[in-house]
């Protein structure tokens, strides 16, 4: 008997039940270097050797080494190995002589000459391995291995691989070798095509991720840890049935779901090293998600975000000099940038099928981490509502900067101690606040609609309710929540301050000289100057009566001034220094426009209703008219 015939009977004897899947053709696939050799698919194999015994390349049947009848020359190479910020329980060290991964990286690290045998010298072959096979001596784009032992526990990773050596695959094709993961754990040199549409040796089928979670444990919690795969088998990442390209080059799959974790991750050649991202970033998440056809099909119009970044203004991406590291910390000091898993975690994101009531956090950014909105320091893992989410940069991180791209930045009366930190500003200390952080104060504001504006003009189905979100005002131009097919959140806007609608800002040379940015006879139509606030408050049927205040229809109607000279976005921070201006009904000038008169300190009273300052070369001064209430159309005396 032949060894060829000998070996293959002793293949199909020990493969047993894996031999279902098989493809028909030569178990060994690629991995058969004899003449004229082809794999499962029919294709040659990139190297074909003279000695027609495909077994003999890598075993002699008694002249091997040691381990294994292995024939290969082994390598002595030492590689740059696998590291990351996220991973420094379990470390690789350098495979042992005549390892499993050592045998294998004896023709896969390209130091040793395929065919070169101890029994036989070396064989004659023609041909080369394809470079995404040739792993050379940088192994840091590769899945970890050959790990110092005995492995840590740690949450993500299942409870037996420390507890007793076993993987939670059921079939226990995926393994530790000696306590250890080796190459052999997930790949079988023998067979090409266990996984008949993966056929990359793999150990069994790998479709919807099985493999890596043989090993990877999204549901194991242990007190007081946060394991970043909660929620995986409900994600849409996981449930995704947009088709993938064959040419993307994502994995070998046909669908998202069935990509797995492959879609985002690399086992071997990883762009992105650190995790095996396959690209850089938020560049792994856009390769999906920039609308392109050409890459996946079947994923809504929503899911295009990379348009979106486009636009006028947009969250930062990182760049070299502020690069974004899953380790860390949730309150991002002098680090400014805005990558998509600052606010989606993209192993829990749920696609939103109905939009909830504010505060709470959309399923989209599911198992995101939060800052707390009581001292803007105490982590939340996770974050229960949306600002949570939005005060790991908008809050008490050091290092803010007002950028000019963004758009006109007014300057306060009352700044507070940091201008750019929103949680002074819509603390329940201050002395007045958009309801985000807390819900409103009760007072039935006039101007307000009972539902919130789509963004076609007609009523929305949000009901005006005692608080808000962020993203009700920072948001995509044409979200889908309020009428639009884009995405929804904060990722790009035609509009400054990545603002969902036009806002304009009334501007000045000189405070209390001539203002510029004036809008008479206002447009208050969906596509006018006052769309923004128009949104919530109803600028033509109440603001420019003296439904809300008598002096509106001046300074708006006949003068055209922005909210912005009078009022503040955010909040006014309880702050000293600020006795002059009371605070309520958001009154708090922009200085950039407003100046003191002669008689003072510029001031506003909230009692009485009345201004002392100078604006667009009108000199305000607090005259006699005195009106009930704010709210009801209290005067003010402007004298030349």
């Amino acid at each position: 008997m032949n060894l060829r015939v000998l070996v293959a009977g002793l293949l199909i004897a020990m493969s047993g039940g894996l031999m279902q899947a098989q493809v028909s053709g030569d178990v060994l696939g690629l991995h058969n270097l004899g003449p004229g050799s082809k794999s499962t698919t029919g294709t040659p194999s990139p190297i074909s050797g003279s000695r027609p015994d495909p077994c003999a390349y890598c075993h002699a049947p008694h002249s091997g080494t040691t381990v294994g009848l292995w024939n290969q020359k082994l390598t002595r190479q030492t590689y740059s190995l696998y590291t990351s910020t996220t991973n420094t329980k379990n470390t690789d060290m350098q495979p042992l002589v005549n390892s499993d991964s050592n045998h294998c990286l004896s023709c896969h690290d390209g130091t040793v000459g395929v065919g070169a045998t101890v029994a036989y010298g070396q064989v004659t072959t023609s041909g080369s391995m394809s470079t995404p096979d040739v792993f050379g001596s940088n192994l840091q784009s590769s899945h970890p291995f050959s790990l110092v032992t005995p492995l840590k526990d740690t949450i993500d990773l299942a409870a037996s691989l420390v507890g007793n050596h076993k993987t939670l695959d059921p079939t226990g094709a995926v393994h530790l070798v000696r306590g250890n993961v080796e190459c052999t754990s997930c790949h079988n040199p023998h067979i090409q095509a266990k996984d008949i549409v993966s056929q990359n040796f793999l150990v069994k089928d790998s479709s919807g991720g099985q493999m890596c979670l043989a090993c990877h444990d999204p549901t194991r919690t242990i007190s007081g840890q946060v394991n970043q795969m909660a929620d995986w088998s409900t994600s849409i990442h996981a449930k995704s049935g947009a088709t993938i390209s064959a040419k993307a080059g994502l994995g070998s799959y046909s669908t998202v779901a069935l990509d797995g974790c492959i879609s985002c991750h690399a086992p071997h050649n990883a762009v992105g090293v650190s995790r095996l991202l396959r690209a850089v970033n938020e560049q792994d998440c856009l390769t999906c998600h920039n609308g392109g056809t050409s890459i996946t099909t079947g994923m809504g119009a929503y899911a295009n975000v990379g348009s979106e970044y486009l636009k006028l203004t947009g969250h930062p991406f990182p760049t070299s000099q502020n690069p974004h590291d899953a380790a860390e910390p949730a309150v991002l000091n002098n680090n400014r940038h805005a990558t998509c898993v600052d606010c989606h975690n993209s192993h829990g994101s749920q696609q939103v099928g109905t939009f909830g009531a504010p505060p709470l956090i959309r399923v989209s950014q599911m198992d995101i981490a939060g800052v707390s909105a009581t001292d803007g320091v105490t982590v939340l893992t996770p974050a229960v509502n949306q600002y949570d989410n939005c005060l790991r940069c908008h809050g008490t991180s050091q290092g803010k900067q007002v950028v000019a791209s963004y758009g006109y930045f007014p300057v306060r009366y009352v700044p507070g101690a940091d201008a750019l930190n929103v949680i002074a500003q819509f603390a329940t200390t201050a002395s007045s606040s958009h309801p985000v952080t807390h819900i409103s104060s009760g007072v039935a504001w006039p101007s307000l609609r009972t539902t919130m504006l789509s963004e076609s003009g007609s009523t929305s189905t949000r009901a005006m309710g005692n608080q808000i979100l962020c993203t009700d005002c920072h948001n995509s131009d044409d979200n889908r929540e309020f009428g639009g097919t884009g995405p929804n959140g904060p990722h790009g806007s035609k509009w400054t301050h990545i603002l969902e609608r036009r806002y304009e800002f009334t501007q000045a040379a000189t405070p209390g000289g001539t203002a510029t940015n004036l809008f008479p006879g206002p447009d208050t139509s969906i596509t006018g100057p006052y769309a923004m606030c128009d949104k919530c408050h109803d600028i033509g049927n109440k603001v420019l009566t003296t439904t809300s205040w008598d002096q509106h229809p001046l300074h708006i109607g006949t003068w055209g001034f922005s909210c912005s000279v009078c009022h503040t976005a955010h909040g006014i921070p309880t702050t000293s220094g600020s006795a002059n201006v009371s605070g309520e009904g958001l009154v708090n000038f922009d200085m950039n426009v407003v100046a003191a008169n002669e008689y003072g300190p510029v001031t506003y009273a909230n009692g009485s209703n009345t201004c002392e300052l100078v604006c667009h070369n009108a000199v305000h001064h607090a005259g006699t008219v005195t009106m009930s209430s704010m709210r009801k159309g209290r005067g003010v005396v402007v004298r030349k």
